[in-house]
């Protein structure tokens, strides 16, 4: 019988293999995403080039990231309210990302003065306010799970 922290071990040599094998049986036309909050801790070996070809950092929405988002979402050019956002993002008394901004943009596209209220008043409020419905439930779920592994031993997978 296999135990069940043996059969969920990831190794970085199987890691690497996974990768190659990928390459070499699908020809040339493939995109492989990886993502990470901590670059800085990933082996030199899976970041050379050949594995990883291209970095983006995905950052917190920037004011011309917001402008690409509203030409996208809402097909205009300009707004009255853009001074406002971009101090707003500018002064960054929080950080937002372009997906928090997005989920305004998507709410009306037919009513742009209305979005842009709505997203005004929502880069205004404080930063643990400034939380979009959907996500409070994630993060309280989240939150609770966190706790739980918190009470639970420490495991060390090498």
């Amino acid at each position: 019988m296999i135990k069940e922290d043996e059969t969920s071990r990831i190794t970085l040599s199987g890691l690497l293999n996974f990768t190659d094998g990928l390459w070499s049986c699908c020809g040339d036309e493939r995109i492989l995403v990886f993502t990470t909050n901590h670059i800085e801790k990933l082996d030199d070996a899976l970041l050379r080039p050949g594995r990883m070809d291209m970095h983006i950092e995905m950052s917190y929405c920037t004011f011309p990231a917001f402008k690409i988002l509203v030409r996208n979402y809402l097909m205009i050019e300009t707004h009255p309210l853009f001074p406002t956002v971009e101090s707003l993002l500018v002064e960054g008394k929080h950080k937002v990302t372009p997906a928090q901004i997005s989920e305004i943009l998507i709410l009306d596209k037919d009513n742009p003065d209305m979005v842009m209220d709505k997203l005004v008043t929502f880069l205004q409020q404080e930063p643990e306010e400034n939380e979009l419905p959907g996500n409070a439930e994630a993060a309280n779920e989240l939150e609770s799970k966190s706790q739980a592994k918190a009470k639970a031993p420490p495991s060390l997978i090498i």
